[in-house]
């Protein structure tokens, strides 16, 4: 069965590294969150989709490997150079968790928009198909943020689907820039207010409301920033709940 409300998962949070070399992950409990917030499936689907790397073939590869010996049920859909499954529609309906991994935002939701994937995943994500993702998976849900997608000097990007109608930020406490560009942006109304995740972080919404906050490792917070009275931006620590 698919999740009872419409269900995003918007993280900072990758895959976990087996230590064979860099594409050798493995499923961290994000995962397992995603799974369970979709109803628990004995077989869950998941659908990889990643588009802002250009549907690297080795970061596909990864997430294979990455489920191998799982009751997951892994697929992919690639739009690079042309669509990997004949109905795209069809195929993310048809899954329990669509994962989207980062890269370039920019070049994503222009890519997907070609393809007319922005109608698409507002049915999806209504239908309870729970859509989760990293980083540029996060920020795509959400009217925007601010990206590396056009070079080293972060920019604003104000064009996301809007499913969830408040602004996003990853990499917090990472990226020296995030921080104060985010709140700068929010600032002067470039973005709606929103949520920000450091690394490990994961924000769960039930429709457009954040229900909580998660995390898979220690010390690390999420952050609500919002444009207080007197034009300054103001932010509200977030404590997470430990995934393990």
């Amino acid at each position: 069965m698919p999740a009872d409300a419409p269900t995003i998962l918007a993280t900072s949070i990758g895959f976990d590294s087996r230590g064979r070399g860099p594409y050798d992950w493995a499923p961290g409990p994000v995962f397992d969150l995603a799974v369970e917030l979709a109803g628990a499936p004995a077989q869950p689907r998941l659908c990889y989709l990643g588009t802002a790397t250009g549907d690297d073939p080795v970061r596909v590869a990864g997430v294979y490997g990455a489920f191998a010996g799982s009751a997951v049920r892994v697929s992919h859909l690639s739009l690079f150079t042309m669509p990997t499954v004949p109905d795209m529609r069809a195929h993310l309906l048809a899954q329990d968790v669509v994962w989207v991994g980062g890269g370039s935002v920019a070049n994503l939701l222009a890519v997907w928009r070609v393809h007319g994937l922005d109608e698409v995943f507002r049915e999806v994500w209504e239908a309870g198909v729970v859509l989760g993702g990293v980083s540029a998976g996060s920020l795509c849900w959400h009217v925007g943020g601010n990206t590396d997608s056009y070079g080293p000097d972060l920019r604003p990007v104000t064009n996301g689907l809007a499913l969830i109608p408040t602004s996003n930020s990853v990499h917090y406490d990472s990226e020296e820039q995030r921080r104060p560009l985010y709140q700068r942006l929010v600032a002067d109304g470039t973005l709606p207010g929103g949520h920000a995740t450091d690394d490990g972080v994961g924000l769960v919404y039930r429709g457009t409301t954040l229900v909580e906050a998660v995390a898979d490792r220690p010390g690390k917070g999420a952050y609500r920033v919002e444009r207080g009275p007197d034009g300054a931006a103001v932010e509200t620590r977030i404590e997470p709940r430990r995934l393990r």
